[in-house]
């Protein structure tokens, strides 16, 4: 990360921080993209968050990925956590699920009342019971002390299995595409398109034509993206480095490709995510822009 982007995140935190959350409200014309997170790897960083995004449309939060943080950094982008209404997984990487049940805890104790519908590869039903029956003290301590209505009922996850329609309903519609990261299956995209805008996601994934195919005609595409000298430097640090070189190699796009993927699907706006390594301070924001540039104007 470059200084002049940990300047100014640093800065936006700040203040940020200092602002309270506020409710989305259901008159809001626009849909909108915000990035919670855009570093590749579970490993916590001073200076950038793990995957996370947030669709917000009609005065919901349609959550896609919940990596490390995910609550605090809606709860900073000025978004209240009690207007989430549906959760998204790409993959079971723990860069993109290791809050996923902290996200609908915390957001049941900012004031959660209505249905959330979770999505994701298998096992989504199981985690999701699961994380349950760990926080089953806290939650039970809650609801008798507090006064809450109970968690689980609101709560209803689906393992979703192929590509295909996910859900519908009057603020958006949700599409998935299986993309190939091995040694991850199934991984998906997914495409939201909204009355305004459409807005796909790729997840974690290799160059793939259905990815491609999902975002056809979209108007953003935020795409993952790997610096192949930057993810040899950072394989290097683990002791099996050439198992994660060749993972790494096999499972991620670069940013020129992701060019190549914006430009065949005809999308109107590119954005790079998931930078993979996120924080080597040898890779500045021009190169990864100039690289995806090659390809994308």
């Amino acid at each position: 990360m470059s200084a002049s982007r940990r300047a100014f995140l640093a800065g936006i935190a700040g203040l940020a921080a200092a602002m309270p959350a506020r409710s989305v409200s259901a008159q809001d014309a626009r849909t909108r993209l915000i990035l919670l997170g855009t570093g590749g790897g579970p490993r916590p960083r001073a200076n950038s968050s793990a995957s996370a995004q947030v669709v917000v449309a009609g005065g919901g939060l349609y959550v896609v990925d919940c990596g490390d943080g995910v609550a605090r950094q809606l709860v900073r982008a000025e978004l209240s956590l009690a207007d989430l209404r549906e959760v998204f997984i790409t993959h079971h990487h723990s860069d993109h699920d290791a809050d996923y049940g902290n996200l609908l805890l915390f957001a049941w104790t900012a004031g959660l009342r209505t249905s959330v519908g979770t999505w994701g590869p298998p096992p989504m039903a199981r985690l999701t019971r699961l994380f349950f029956e760990i926080n089953a003290y806290d939650m039970k301590t809650r609801i008798a002390d507090e006064g809450r209505r109970p968690l689980v009922p609101l709560i209803h996850p689906h393992d979703v299995t192929r590509g295909g329609l996910v859900m519908r309903d009057a603020s958006v519609k949700v599409t998935s595409a299986l993309v190939r990261h091995p040694l991850v299956a199934p991984a998906f995209a997914y495409r939201f398109d909204a009355r305004d805008r459409s807005i796909v996601i790729s997840g974690d994934t290799a160059p793939s034509d259905a990815l491609i195919a999902l975002a056809r005609g979209a108007d953003v595409l935020v795409h993952e993206a790997l610096h192949p000298a930057g993810a040899d430097r950072l394989a290097a640090r683990v002791p099996q480095a050439a198992n994660l070189r060749a993972h790494l190699r096999a499972s991620h796009t670069t940013a020129a490709d992701c060019g190549r993927i914006a430009a065949a699907a005809g999308v109107k706006t590119l954005v790079l995510s998931h930078f993979v390594p996120p924080d080597d301070p040898a890779i500045t924001d021009e190169m990864w822009v100039q690289e995806a540039r090659t390809h994308f104007d």
